[in-house]
């Protein structure tokens, strides 16, 4: 969520009532996000000590579970604040659509994904690396992408298929991830 703030894909409502940084007047914290973050990371820590102390125990005589145990509550509660916590971060952000539309537009090579999940439905066992090769560490533009399709021996309803795709209206399988999840 920081980097997508950061970035300002994302943005914070403004509350007149909280302080935005007691040196930067100009600033909108996520609060409730970092609020979050700390509680779930209290959670986290307070629960892996407790999955290995409670498992070991010293020649069986240590009581030290037992002690242990009277704080899983206190662990979850910090689950439990810190959910709370991101869904509260959750009802103050906007997404800025355009900057998004932006960002997808600048980094074309998300779509290697599709491409080689055609190329292999094409026979390309090498399709990762043939697209490996074109777009590793590059900031690739679609025109460079449509120059290695042209390169490519596949049929034109194919050449034509990777052509048409586009970083804004390629989702890959999140909508039926999504709906899988409902």
């Amino acid at each position: 969520m920081w980097m997508y703030i950061s970035n300002k894909q994302i943005t914070l409502r403004k509350n007149e009532a909280e302080t935005g940084s007691s040196t930067m007047p100009h600033k909108v914290n996520p609060i409730e996000f970092e609020n979050a973050e700390g509680n779930l990371g209290k959670a986290n820590s307070d629960l892996k000590f407790l999955s290995e102390s409670v498992t070991v125990s010293r020649l069986q005589r240590d009581l030290i579970s037992s002690t242990v145990k009277r704080n899983i509550g206190s662990a979850f509660a910090h689950c439990l604040l810190g959910y709370c916590k991101t869904k509260d971060g959750l009802a103050k952000i906007e997404p800025d659509e355009k900057k998004m539309i932006e960002s997808l537009s600048e980094n074309v090579e998300i779509l290697g994904e599709a491409y080689q999940t055609i190329l292999r439905r094409e026979g390309y066992q090498d399709a990762y690396e043939i697209l490996k090769s074109e777009t590793r560490g590059e900031n690739v533009t679609m025109e460079e992408l449509h120059r290695m399709v042209d390169r490519l021996k596949i049929e034109d309803v194919v050449r034509k298929e990777l052509k048409g795709l586009v970083p804004q209206k390629y989702f890959g399988l999140a909508d039926e991830l999504v709906d899988e999840i409902r």
